[in-house]
């Protein structure tokens, strides 16, 4: 499965306690033997893709929250960029914004932290489905209700789908495979796929954010009707645990709790969202941000700069104890980052190429010189999720998958361990660039006057490294050189985040760096990055542009494994697959969160084992350490 916006905020809604339990391949089960032996299909209060549900349906609460939490104080976070648009459905609600839109929401289904690709329900108190998968029922809540008090209905949520698939080129490719929503029941909604088999599905449609359809079918205060197909900063109706209490676009954005929330009460909402109010104070520059929280005006930073996590803490309220620094393992999610070159082009075309530009990367020295030594090089589309990623040669089940598109794939597959070249001394950076100019030579190019020419055209091969992170030049900058000692011509380039945003929608780069975020479960999100259908989508996540017939196999079957060994091994098999058509140049990642806070907030004594901090979701406002930290101010 994809990592979910709710994933990525650690988010804990509602799940409630059902009656009348059962067991069906050791899953809980609702429903009376009666009503199995009719026919009717068993309900759930919980899915998941592979193996038992920890929690039963009269569960009280997650292991990991604390019961006796209190609610109350503020939380102000920091948000870097900007925001003009408060519309989900429309793609370009970004970063934070789009984080804390989030929160004001609620989906059919919502995740535990403590378990593997597990939901329960939130909006749906039950979800049914037959054992081929070729669709999902959820029943709603009758207790779900909007903030304006009117009831969520599956008119709402067939409304949402319908919206998605309609005007968010991500969620059109995610949720394309479901082909009906309809009404079946008073209170149940039907979702039918396109073919059986698809065990993910049911869970994907659970994870479907839901809009009041009565309000977007509305008008606003003006009297205009809206238009969900466009960009907004009229404040959003939800139905979550939050709602917004204000703004300035660009500038902050607050949340406040909703006091009467209708899932206050529910076990998966027991212990948490603690905090009256949430902020986000928008930054343009991380610098500023950084001396914003110095200063004690944002309580909670998120570092994801190896400099300034060596450099930029050494202050004195460190020292006292007034400020905390730690790091969170991340147990949960996998990556693929990268300097993606856009195959869309032709002299990107040959993976000799591509494989040219990996070995003109010196990582080992970048990582020494910029990074303080913190960085590993990734090596795998899923690093960090050891059970997933393809090591040594194929063996067991992964090789015969991989024989089937054996005729497909680069002979080094089934051959050769893949890794990255190693750089990091004057004679490795040697060897390595005149492994890259091998490469270039076999692939139609050659060295005249210093500069790499196209035999064919009698061009000079030039690229253009685009940014839109002005943090990220340095790394750019130092990737040039060693690019240029091969006769290409380079050129770095930042833009702001629109042009950013409308420049790679068009495909109008050379190279970029974009990260994947993985999974434990893998699944249909694999299509939008990788796929050959996704490459010609607009704002899809396949920004490299890869066609590829094998690859395409193997993304099928990765979604339509059997069981967890067969998901691995299929994961495993279309691992090696990319790795061996050098689509990308792995750049770098870090197994922990890094954090530094205001010490004015309190915590459970166990995290959830893939919650990373947990932060803010499980956390609460601390008023005798806040009392400790203005006492020594």
């Amino acid at each position: 499965m994809a990592i979910t916006r709710r994933d990525l905020l650690l988010t804990g809604t509602a799940a409630a306690a059902l009656p009348a339990l059962g067991s069906v391949a050791g899953v809980p089960v609702i429903g009376t033997a009666a009503a199995q032996s009719a026919g009717e299909l068993p309900w759930r209060h919980a899915l998941s893709l592979f193996g038992q549900i920890k929690y039963p349906a009269d569960f009280k609460r997650f292991d990991y929250v604390n019961p006796d939490a209190p609610k109350g104080g503020i939380v102000r976070q920091i948000a870097i960029g900007t925001f003009d648009n408060l519309n989900m459905v429309v793609s370009g609600v970004k970063g934070q914004v789009a984080g804390a839109i989030g929160f004001i929401y609620e989906s059919l289904m919502t995740s535990s932290l403590d378990e593997v690709s597990t939901g329960y329900g939130a909006l749906a108190e039950a979800v049914s489905h037959p054992d081929d998968f070729s669709f999902v029922i959820y029943r709603l809540r009758p207790q779900a209700k909007w903030h304006d008090g009117k009831p969520v209905t599956p008119d709402d949520v067939i409304f949402s789908l319908d919206s998605f698939k309609k005007h968010h080129p991500r969620y059109a490719a995610y949720y394309s495979h479901v082909v009906k929503a309809e009404k079946v029941g008073e209170r149940d909604v039907k979702f039918v796929f396109d073919a059986p088999g698809n065990r993910e599905l049911p869970q994907i449609v659970g994870e479907l954010t839901v809009l009041p359809k009565h309000w977007w079918e509305g008008t606003d205060a003006q009297g205009r009707k809206r238009d969900i197909s466009t960009t907004t900063l009229e404040i959003p109706l939800g139905s979550g645990p939050y709602r917004v209490k204000e703004f300035v676009a660009g500038r902050s954005f607050t949340l406040e709790r909703v006091k009467d929330y209708w899932g206050r009460d529910l076990p998966t909402g027991v212990g948490q969202n603690n905090f009256d109010q949430i902020r986000y104070e928008y930054f343009r520059d991380t610098t500023v941000a950084i001396e914003a929280f110095k200063a004690d005006q944002v309580d909670w930073r998120t570092e994801n700069s190896a400099k300034n996590w060596a450099t930029a803490y050494d202050f004195p309220a460190v020292t006292e104890k007034r400020v905390i620094l730690e790091e969170f393992p991340n147990r949960s999610s996998g990556v693929m980052q990268a300097f993606v070159p856009n195959l869309r082009r032709a002299k990107f075309s040959d993976p000799r190429v591509r494989r040219a530009l990996n070995y003109a990367f010196d990582f080992e020295e970048t990582n020494k010189q910029l990074f303080y030594g913190q960085y590993k090089r990734v090596g795998s589309y899923f690093e960090g999720l050891e059970d997933l990623m393809a090591t040594g040669l194929p063996q067991g089940k992964e090789l015969e998958i991989l024989e089937t598109v054996r005729a497909e794939v680069p002979p080094e597959v089934f051959t050769t361990a893949y890794t990255n070249p190693v750089g990091g001394s004057p004679e490795s950076v040697r060897d390595n660039l005149r492994e890259a100019l091998r490469l270039f030579k076999e692939a139609g190019y050659e060295v005249r006057d210093r500069k790499l020419i196209d035999v064919k055209t009698g061009t000079q091969f030039a690229l253009e490294l685009l940014n839109e992170d002005p943090s990220f030049e340095r790394v750019a900058l130092f990737y040039k050189p060693s690019l240029e000692r091969l006769g290409i011509a380079v050129s770095v380039r930042t833009v702001d985040p629109t042009q950013y945003e409308n420049r790679t929608r068009e495909w109008d780069f050379d190279v970029i760096t974009k990260s994947w975020p993985e999974s434990q479960s893998p699944g249909n999100e694999q299509r939008e990055y990788w796929s050959s259908k996704t490459a010609g989508i607009a704002g899809s996540q396949n920004l490299a542009g890869i066609k590829n017939p094998a690859v395409d196999k193997l993304i099928e079957r990765v979604i339509y494994a059997k069981g967890r060994d067969e998901l691995v091994a299929a994961t495993k098999a279309l691992d090696r697959v990319l790795l061996w058509n050098h689509f990308v140049v792995p750049q770098w990642t870090y197994s922990k969160v890094r954090t530094a806070r205001w010490d004015r907030f309190g915590r459970p004594t166990e995290l959830p084992r893939y919650g990373a901090s947990g932060f803010p979701f499980i956390w609460w406002y601390d008023a005798d350490k806040a009392a400790r930290i203005a006492k020594k101010s």
